[in-house]
């Protein structure tokens, strides 16, 4: 065992040697090597080879290059080697589309500048203005910021551009789709006439070229391949399903795949909402993330999806650029991308920094084209699967099973459980000992994996008999999923809250869900029966934690309003503020009347159907005399 342990450390060691040596051929010094070191890096990336020794030779560059090539540390090396760590002046700016873009690169340039003690700051919309007035007024050397709030900083003159050597302009295409290109010319001509600029962008559109020949010097471009980007990484398949069945498909590979965490992609928003509800519905934590997502509920998304407190994230293709979403082992093309690019965006978001990673595509029978002309542009047939049947799931929990009974086996310290064993041997055969130790250990690993739930698959003839059940019924794809109730696993008893928003304010489950998660950091898997009505809404909650949630709902909003959350009336019915106010009045009213000797007055309100139906005839002939 030493041997082994000693041959892995002379691995790594030996790693880590020619990662130093292969990144030293491209002109970095030995501060920025170690910091390379410490972050894991193997060999530079192909858009980091070409793109460096250019970058650190003071050269314009335009650089082509998709979504997990490495364009961050591409720009973001060269850029910390050549800061002069005495100055604590702007000198390099990183111009970016999205705030999440920000932060993401602010944090990779920290890491990667951290021997040199480089003090980076990003700047976007939507955060307070204060903070980043201090941190301006103590001094900074990269600012990374949206175009936007560097605008309105250049407009207070709180920001000075006058030290800048080095603007790098990350993801140029996304920023042009984003209406940001005047904004861009704005900024650029704040910038000393003497600068090095580098653009980095997944394609060059004409605008863009037209941006780069304006204000670049003879620039030399640098492009990346697809195929050279995704290939080594990324494992890509496709199953072809019905439209119909899609849902039923995702469910079927999710309890296959059982993804640390995922990123399912369709086409609009309502279907994002509409997809996250059903995925809660069957027991995985999911959560929408889309245009209509107010900041600060995206980025309490993101935080919970980051920690590993929620498993699946539905996206659009918002999603697919500019997030900090690190080691997402899965992304599944729920519904095929219109294009080549946003197909290679997306499957970006894994096999990132080396790692392996997933990338999963439902296509219908009618995608089929669109899929070849992907395929195409890309230069990667994808592999077609038949989507896995029941008993395929069954076979890979029992593999799982297997490799975790081995690995106790090989651990050793069985002594006590021997003991039992022996015991129970003297009435059991061992065989059925064992057999009934490893339906203990599968029923408890299948109530507690993400997505279990009454109706998922288990070992054994349930599985086999499954397969031999009518296909499912055609689902409406223009309906949301039905929620059912969620399956109580509480110790404690349940107490009902009622929130004033309902059918009518547009309130699905999947937003209470969400709300709860993000705003008292629960787990979805602690609520209980969700109710949604026209004009309020009902969610049972384990009673220690009520008043805890009612609190943390009350101070946010749901679908834009206030849900005016409270406890259940003891006859456990909803009655709204406006019920209570007609109560209060007419009670009032009956009051005085009674004090003044007259019979109560009668408060206008809606007649009974069957007395409106009396009414009718007498209206409608009152109505032709006139």
């Amino acid at each position: 065992m030493i041997e082994i342990d000693q041959a892995v450390e002379i691995s790594t060691a030996e790693g880590a040697r020619v990662a130093t040596e292969a990144f030293r051929a491209l002109g970095l010094g030995t501060a920025t090597l170690h910091a390379i070191t410490d972050l894991g890096y193997s060999v530079p990336t192909s858009i980091q080879e070409q793109t460096i020794p250019l970058l650190l030779a003071r050269r314009d560059v335009i650089g082509q290059a998709p979504t997990g090539t490495g364009k961050t540390a591409a720009y973001g090396l060269p850029l910390i080697e050549r800061l002069n760590e005495r100055e604590l002046r702007p000198q390099g700016l990183v111009v970016v589309p999205t705030r999440e873009l920000a932060m993401q690169v602010a944090e990779a340039l920290h890491e990667l500048g951290k021997y040199r003690e480089v003090v980076t700051l990003p700047i976007y919309g939507g955060a307070p203005y204060d903070r980043q007035l201090r941190a301006l007024k103590r001094g900074v050397q990269i600012v990374i910021g949206t175009p936007g709030r560097l605008l309105d900083h250049l407009g207070r003159g709180t920001l000075n551009l006058d030290g800048v050597q080095t603007v790098v302009l990350d993801e140029a295409d996304e920023m042009l789709n984003m209406g940001f290109i005047e904004d861009i010319e704005a900024i650029l001509a704040r910038l000393p006439s003497e600068r090095q600029t580098a653009l980095f962008s997944a394609t060059i559109p004409a605008r863009i070229a037209t941006l780069a020949e304006q204000y670049l010097r003879q620039p030399i471009q640098v492009s990346v391949a697809a195929r050279e980007a995704i290939a080594p990484r990324v494992r890509q398949v496709y199953y072809e399903v019905s439209g119909h069945a899609k849902t039923d498909a995702l469910a079927r590979l999710l309890d296959m795949e059982e993804p640390d965490s995922a990123i399912i992609f369709v086409r609009t928003r309502r279907d994002a909402d509409h997809l996250a509800e059903h995925l809660n519905s069957i027991g995985y934590l999911a959560q929408a993330i889309h245009g209509d997502i107010n900041q600060g509920q995206r980025e309490r998304t993101l935080e919970r999806f980051r920690a590993g407190h929620t498993q699946v994230l539905v996206a659009t293709d918002v999603a697919a650029r500019g997030l900090d979403i690190p080691d997402v082992s899965h992304i599944i093309n729920y519904d095929l991308p219109l294009d080549a690019e946003s197909y290679v965006h997306r499957i970006g978001r894994t096999g990132r920094a080396g790692a392996t990673g997933e990338a999963l595509t439902l296509v219908t029978p009618r995608e089929r084209r669109q899929l070849r002309l992907i395929e195409r542009a890309i230069h990667r047939r994808l592999e077609q699967l038949p989507l896995p049947s029941a008993a395929d799931v069954t076979g890979r929990r029992l593999v799982a099973v297997r490799e975790e009974v081995l690995r106790v086996l090989n651990a050793g310290q069985l002594d006590p459980f021997l003991t039992l064993v022996e015991d129970l041997a003297g009435t059991y055969d061992p065989a059925e000992i064992a057999a009934a130790a490893f339906k203990m250990v599968t029923q408890t690993r299948e109530a507690n994996r993400p997505g279990y739930r009454s109706s998922s698959l288990t070992l054994g003839e349930t599985a086999i008999t499954e397969t031999q059940q009518e296909p499912p019924a055609r689902v409406d794809e223009r309906r949301a999923p039905e929620y059912p109730p969620r399956k109580s696993r509480q110790k404690h008893p349940m107490t009902q809250l009622f929130l004033r928003i309902g059918k009518r304010d547009g309130a699905k489950p999947g937003d209470i869900v969400g709300a709860i998660a993000n705003e008292a950091n629960l787990p979805g898997e602690i609520i209980g029966e969700i109710a949604i009505h026209e004009t309020f809404s009902s969610v049972e909650i384990p009673e220690p934690l009520v008043e805890m949630v009612r609190l943390a709902l009350n101070r946010t909003t749901i679908r834009g309003q206030a849900p005016h959350v409270s406890l259940a009336s003891p006859q456990g019915r909803w009655q709204d503020h406006e019920d209570q106010q007609r109560q209060e009045i007419r009670a009032g009213a009956r009051s005085r009347s009674t004090r003044q000797g007259h019979l109560p007055i009668r408060l206008r309100e809606e007649a009974p159907p069957e007395r409106q139906a009396k009414r009718q005839p007498k209206r409608e002939h009152q109505r032709r005399k006139r």
